[in-house]
């Protein structure tokens, strides 16, 4: 995966942190756990503001 595949990576944020309302994650945090993905293979400098707000965004349609 790569830092384009929003919606791929919300799906694995949201099968790996159940417990997690993605609306209240840090963005601090949100890149951290991208970047441990087992499938995420990207430049972790690569991201950015609006990239990880699209990926909490995909991550809390999951959610819904």
């Amino acid at each position: 995966m790569k830092w384009t595949d929003t919606l791929d990576i919300a799906i694995e944020l949201y099968e790996q942190f159940p417990e997690v309302d993605p609306r209240y994650v840090r963005f601090t945090d949100l890149h951290r756990w991208v970047t441990e993905l087992a499938g995420f293979d990207d430049d972790p400098n690569k991201s950015s503001e609006k990239i990880l707000e699209a990926i909490q965004m995909a991550w809390i349609d999951e959610t819904e």
